[in-house]
């Protein structure tokens, strides 16, 4: 029998996350000679971790792919992306894109995929965004308080803005769609360290795309288990969320799902958000 290998998986301590995950942590399907060690910790945090390799497998933005692009290859499985919707900039009033361009900006990271997508439709690099950075489940305060006068919500803020006595400005995810051919923007994967080999990066990602389908032919025991990570939601709101992030992108990113996260880089290329498009490498 095989020696054992702990991996340490990373991914956010949010609903979605949880319950793509829960079988592959909990046991609940065969992982061979492979273990997961769970690390739950923000996307902001595990993005910054993967910048310095500590993680052998995690979920990470999209956008900080762009950075690590040389360590680590993405799993064909585990995408977040938003089909028709996406990461919302809110306030206490409609305000327009020339008005948020002179506006302060609470955004929740700077790698994170909703910092790329505000920069292109801004037009703006960060350095010509008037913004700060604060804890993704803190974005509301921040504007409630004048701390901000825009939040960029991500997560299931997207869901609950209204109860914040909040509007929305505008939907990064209907704007990337509308100017793409109704192509869903990509907001997160999965990755794996190259320091393991292909045949592990084959088994992680096989056993990954099991947990997700698991989860999916599992669907009531997957989100009570999930709920843990469910900030202020009951199981129906939970159930949406969780809906709106794991679903057929999630199984395989596919050709327009690659094609899409190839046309977010090359945009954030043109604008000078990084200095070349990073090539693309998915576990096969």
């Amino acid at each position: 029998m095989a020696p054992l290998t702990t991996l340490k998986l990373g991914y956010s301590p949010d609903p979605d996350d949880a319950f793509m995950f829960y079988p592959l942590v909990e046991g609940k399907i065969d992982s061979g000679d492979l273990r997961f060690e769970a690390v739950r910790q923000d996307i902001q945090t595990l993005n910054e971790r993967a910048t310095r390799g500590e993680l052998d497998v995690s979920a990470i933005s999209i956008h900080a792919y762009a950075h690590v692009s040389g360590q680590y290859a993405l799993l064909p499985s585990g995408a977040s992306m938003g089909d028709g919707y996406g990461p919302m900039l809110v306030a206490k009033r409609r305000w327009n894109r020339e008005e948020i361009a002179r506006l302060r900006i609470a955004v929740p990271g700077t790698m994170t995929s909703a910092f790329l997508a505000l920069q292109l439709w801004l037009g703006r690099t960060s350095d010509q965004i008037n913004y700060v950075v604060v804890p993704f489940d803190r974005i509301f305060d921040a504007v409630n308080s004048g701390g901000a006068d825009v939040g960029l919500i991500i997560h299931e803020g997207q869901l609950t803005y209204e109860s914040e006595g909040l509007v929305v400005c505008t939907d990064l995810g209907v704007w990337w769609g509308g100017e793409n051919g109704g192509l869903p923007l990509p907001l997160g994967g999965n990755v794996i360290h190259k320091r393991h080999s292909p045949e592990v990066r084959r088994q992680v990602s096989a056993l990954l795309t099991s947990s997700i389908q698991y989860s999916l032919d599992h669907r009531q025991e997957a989100v009570t288990y999930a709920l843990q990570w469910a900030r202020n939601m009951g199981i129906d709101l939970a159930d949406r969320f969780v809906g709106m992030y794991v679903n057929h992108w999630t199984l395989d990113y596919g050709d327009a799902g690659r094609e899409s996260i190839r046309r977010f880089f090359d945009r954030g290329s043109a604008l000078g958000v990084f200095p070349t498009a990073p090539v693309l490498e998915f576990v096969v």
